[in-house]
């Protein structure tokens, strides 16, 4: 059996994401994928938090988003976030946004992170306990 872990968020466009028209700026995609990656965190129990009381960050080196249709001011968003499990020292993230009235698909996307110190931001090679230990808990790990 495989394990996926996937959570639905669901966020409302805000006025200031959209432009003259009432279309949502592309770079606001991006922020509703952090929200799904927090909504995420919060549904499995692995929070920014978590990785920095284990003297981590975990910043973003990838980013990629493939747009479908516009989302609207005053629309329901819905972010479904999977987490793609590796064995290297990294964290990624699938994403699909839906309109939530309709679930009619807006945008799929990928983001991939790495653990780096947070007081030397020297880049971390291997996967740290904490989420190793994790990754067991969920199933991912023996």
């Amino acid at each position: 059996m495989h394990t996926v872990l996937t959570h639905q968020t669901e966020v409302l466009v805000r006025f200031n994401e959209a432009d003259p028209l009432g279309i949502v700026w592309h770079g606001h995609y991006i922020r509703y994928f952090e929200d799904g990656r927090e909504g995420f965190g919060k549904r499995y129990g692995i929070s920014y938090l978590d990785f920095y009381k284990n003297g981590l960050a975990v910043p973003i080196v990838s980013v990629h988003c493939d747009y479908k249709k516009p989302l609207r001011y005053g629309q329901s968003v819905i972010v479904e976030t999977t987490y793609i499990d590796s064995h290297a020292a990294k964290l990624k993230f699938d994403y699909k946004i839906f309109q939530g009235n309709s679930k009619e698909l807006v945008a799929v996307g990928t983001t991939t992170q790495v653990f780096v110190d947070v007081k030397n931001f020297q880049l971390q090679l291997t996967v740290p306990d904490f989420f190793m230990d994790w990754k067991k808990e969920v199933g991912f790990a023996k």
